[in-house]
């Protein structure tokens, strides 16, 4: 190839880009053997995954999870700004009773909100342990998706399956963000992974 055949094809790459045509597809993001999409639609929303991890417990790989939103952000606070629907993706890597993940998801929570926040969504906390206690096992390889739908509120799908009613309880979702990106994550290594600032 010519100097010049390299420079044309230098400016039609520009070309493409400047008119939204991808030059060539996005991969997907590969993490403990699970991979993330680059995009995700939700309620005719394109999302971009923001980032995605491995949650550890000692030296145990308990899930993947990925953070899908209608822009990047790489702070809590970011994420909590932004407007339209967002959504946290989890894959079981190893078997666990789902009511002992739903505790722990409740701790996450309480861990992440002082006790006048919190006490607003207990009945929103309460229900999620239920839901969880119903399914009563998670083996590898089950996802959950934790949706905001603005207009609508929470849902969580287990196995393919929404959970009950959304939960409407203003906060919820936000609440539930906390266990990842709070103050006191569940996984600092995770938390930095769903913001994008991992490696």
């Amino acid at each position: 190839m010519t100097f010049r055949q390299r420079g044309i094809g230098w400016v039609l790459a520009m070309l493409l880009l400047g008119s939204g045509v991808p030059v060539a597809a996005q991969p997907a993001v590969t993490v403990a053997g699970v991979a993330y999409a680059p995009r995700a639609a939700l309620a005719g929303s394109d999302l971009v995954l923001n980032g995605a991890g491995v949650r550890y417990k000692a030296v145990f790989q308990v899930y993947a999870a990925g953070l899908y939103l209608p822009a990047r952000a790489d702070t809590p606070q970011g994420v909590a700004a932004l407007p339209g629907p967002k959504r946290l993706s989890i894959t079981m890597l190893r078997a666990i009773d789902s009511a002992e993940l739903g505790t722990l998801f409740t701790r996450g929570i309480e861990d992440n909100l002082d006790k006048a926040a919190f006490s607003q969504i207990v009945p929103a906390v309460l229900r999620m342990g239920e839901l969880f206690a119903a399914t009563r096992r998670l083996a590898p390889g089950d996802q959950i998706t934790v949706d905001w739908l603005p207009g609508t509120g929470t849902v969580i799908t287990v196995k393919g399956l929404p959970q009950g009613e959304p939960f409407r309880e203003a906060g919820f979702f936000d609440a539930l963000m906390g266990i990842w990106l709070g103050p006191r994550p569940a996984d600092w290594k995770l938390k930095d992974a769903l913001l994008g600032r991992a490696g």
